[in-house]
């Protein structure tokens, strides 16, 4: 089964780190978070990837090109013409297809482009900007069994507003700031999607949220497998730094190789 990661966006929430790279290149640990998500998934047996890119997309197709440079000793030896030896060369038993899907193209609109690589088969996908610790195995043995063109992963968050209470008349009736209480289910990624999903996509402007999950979920063929551990996206610059703290404490979660 493959894996489509979707690393094509602007990134224009952390336009600090995205002005100079994809979003998906930014750096948790020395290493994009590109390769953290990979690297769980390979984890669990999976390890094909077909990478939907666009915004800088020549960066990612060099850093792998370049993926044995940054994980294993070099000698560069001017002495014999410029011979080149690779020391202990520590490298995935990754396939990794980087597909160019536009720059401007919506997230449904990359998946239906990358169609010819996935051929009739279910596959995986989720976002090139979050990690967690969601038990693959499990996901896809949930997938599995109940029969519906897509799952995607639930987790609980917290609310990270005040809540407002409006009337029909538009008038505020009441004003709290959030509390403990206020938890809601959203979208972690992490999905399993049969190729009927392909049917489900017309062009670059559809959206994979607003328009594909949201019209399988009106037919009763969208579940949801509720993930209860650790989750996290890297939207802000504030998000990128704790998911460094994490990683430097040496206790990410999503760190399951």
């Amino acid at each position: 089964m493959k894996v489509v990661l979707l690393a094509g966006g602007l990134g224009t929430r952390i336009t600090e780190e995205s002005e100079y790279r994809p979003k998906p290149m930014v750096e948790i640990g020395g290493m994009p978070i590109l390769w953290h998500i990979m690297k769980e998934y390979s984890f669990y047996g999976y390890h094909e990837f077909v990478i939907c890119a666009g915004y800088k997309q020549h960066m990612i197709k060099k850093w792998f090109a370049d993926y044995f440079l940054y994980t294993s000793d070099i000698t560069f030896d001017f002495t014999q013409k410029d011979r080149t030896i690779v020391h202990d060369q520590r490298t995935e038993p990754w396939r990794v297809t980087v597909v160019d899907t536009g720059l401007y193209t919506m997230t449904g609109g990359r998946i239906k482009r990358i169609q010819k690589y996935i051929g009739n088969e279910t596959f995986l996908m989720t976002y090139g900007d979050g990690v967690c610790d969601v038990d693959i195995s499990k996901l896809v043995r949930f997938h599995e069994q109940h029969g519906k063109i897509a799952t995607l992963t639930s987790v609980l968050q917290d609310q990270s507003k005040g809540i407002l209470n409006i009337g029909k008349d538009n008038t505020v009736r009441s004003f709290r700031e959030k509390s403990i209480a206020d938890k809601t289910y959203i979208n972690a990624g992490y999905m399993v999607m049969n190729p009927q999903i392909f049917d489900y996509i017309d062009d670059d402007s559809c959206a994979v949220e607003q328009d594909v999950l949201s019209v399988l979920a009106s037919k009763g063929e969208l579940m949801s497998y509720t993930h209860k551990g650790f989750w996290s996206c890297m939207d802000t610059l504030r998000e990128k730094k704790e998911l460094e703290n994490i990683w430097a404490r040496g206790n990410a979660p999503w760190k399951v190789w």
